[in-house]
């Protein structure tokens, strides 16, 4: 398999807008070489038959029903908060105004 040399990653780095200094351009060379080595590993798998998947395993999203239910008494929650007015919490401010 062809090695990545320091212009490849020089033109990567350059596309990615990364300023790399000599070194890290080194560094990141051998890493992307050892990460392409593993893809040709992978590559020669016996993949005939094995249906293309997303996920490892079958995804299933759990619902609960849509049932409502009491909820607590306001004013216990307010009595709860660091500051509250009328039947509101009172928060800091965020936004200039």
């Amino acid at each position: 398999m062809p090695q990545l040399d320091l212009a490849e990653v020089d033109h990567v780095a350059l596309l990615s807008r990364l300023r790399l200094t000599d070194e890290e351009k080194s560094r990141f060379a051998r890493d992307l070489n050892v990460i392409l080595e593993q893809f040709e590993i992978l590559q020669q798998l016996n993949t005939e038959g094995v249906a293309p998947t997303a996920h490892a395993m079958v995804l299933k999203n759990v619902f609960r029903e849509d049932a409502s239910r009491p909820s607590l008494p306001r004013a216990d929650v307010l009595r709860e908060a660091p500051e509250g007015r009328d039947e509101f919490f009172v928060v800091p401010r965020v936004v200039e105004s």
